[in-house]
């Protein structure tokens, strides 16, 4: 029985031992740096740290996309295949009809940033800025 006490009593102290050898390691600062945020929420058109040129959120020249670029990356789910009615890249008559239908290019952004039926506000590229899309959808639509 003894035997059995003496290992249970071991066996705490390691436990207990490893726990205060960890626990050396909670500095103020390694806890900030686990603890910090992923990401920063940043406004168009006041600076931002994090917002650095290649990003498209700030709506600056330097982080734009090209309209190929959004297309291929977002647009394409559904225009490429023409799914649920949305017109398809390249279908310049579809794109014309509805464009004529809707107060033409500015009209066509306004319901691609608002959204269209079943298409969210800005279709699926939440970060684009408006010339991004505006480019997006001349790429699709040859307009």
């Amino acid at each position: 029985m003894i035997k059995n006490k003496n290992i249970l009593v071991c066996v705490l102290m390691a436990v207990f031992g490893g726990w205060l050898n960890g626990a050396h390691a909670m500095t103020e600062a390694s806890i900030a740096e686990r603890l910090k945020p992923v990401g920063e929420v940043c406004v168009q058109g006041q600076p931002c740290a994090a917002a650095g040129a290649s990003t498209g959120a700030s709506g600056g020249a330097a982080g734009a996309r090209t309209g190929h670029e959004i297309v291929n990356k977002f647009c394409s789910v559904c225009h490429a295949t023409g799914l649920l009615n949305a017109p398809k890249i390249g279908d310049s008559a579809a794109w014309k009809a509805r464009s004529d239908s809707q107060g033409g290019l500015d009209g066509l952004l306004k319901f691609a940033l608002s959204g269209l039926n079943a298409m969210p506000p800005k279709g699926t590229c939440a970060d684009c800025s408006d010339d991004e899309l505006k480019a997006a959808i001349q790429h699709m639509s040859g307009l």
